[in-house]
């Protein structure tokens, strides 16, 4: 299964080595190169440096017709412009979009975007520890709509293993065009577009396999 993962940051590097250790042909991309120090040794994937929100790079570094593509950078709209971009232009079975703000999460599920809400997920986690029994909108959120031109990119959880909702150096920085693409509120405080908040290790892991998207 071909699985592509934009943000190899805690979460990310994590996930990239449980694909990896599962079997899956994976695919993680960051802007920083520093960022795949995070990945193991024995990590058999791609680390492919460039934008994750540039169509040519994700085609140049394999992303088309992935099976599941999952967006967890630091910025909601970065997250959005890879998760569409994945959806409508590069066939993706399945799209998973890391927002942290909990309205846009669930606006975005709206307009057909499998959301990822790490400020619910955190907010229940305490309630739960603290038995407080306090209620928080969904961490993982189906799509329930329909965006524009995704028509044929059914959600197909089951065959990618993920819970519904409950349960070469790139010259091209990041596009002027990189704002929300469908029309979902943008409270303030959103995360910048442009935003990349990634740390590393300080030694780098030789046998890990990056390449220049």
């Amino acid at each position: 299964m071909k699985t592509v993962i934009v943000g190899c940051g805690r979460v990310g590097s994590v996930l990239a080595d449980a694909f990896d250790r599962a079997g899956h042909q994976v695919i993680v991309i960051d802007t920083k190169t520093s960022a795949f120090d995070r990945l193991p040794g024995s990590f058999s994937g791609d680390a492919v440096r460039g934008d994750g929100t540039d169509e040519d790079t994700l085609r140049r570094a394999g992303a088309e017709d992935a099976d599941l593509f999952i967006a967890l950078t630091e910025g909601d709209n970065r997250n959005v412009m890879a998760s569409q971009l994945a959806t409508e232009a590069l066939g993706a079975k399945q799209v998973i979009a890391k927002i942290n703000d909990p309205l846009r999460a669930d606006a975005y599920a709206d307009l057909g975007l499998a959301t990822l809400c790490r400020t619910n997920l955190m907010a229940s986690a305490v309630s739960e520890y603290l038995g407080l029994g306090l209620t928080f909108g969904p961490g993982v959120s189906a799509p329930t709509g329909q965006h524009p031109g995704g028509e044929h990119h059914a959600p197909d959880t089951a065959a990618a293993g993920i819970a519904g909702p409950r349960g070469p150096d790139i010259t091209t920085g990041p596009t002027s065009a990189e704002q929300p693409v469908a029309s979902a509120p943008a409270p303030s405080g959103v995360d910048s577009p442009t935003s990349s908040a990634i740390t590393s290790n300080p030694a780098p892991i030789a046998s890990t396999n990056a390449r220049e998207g």
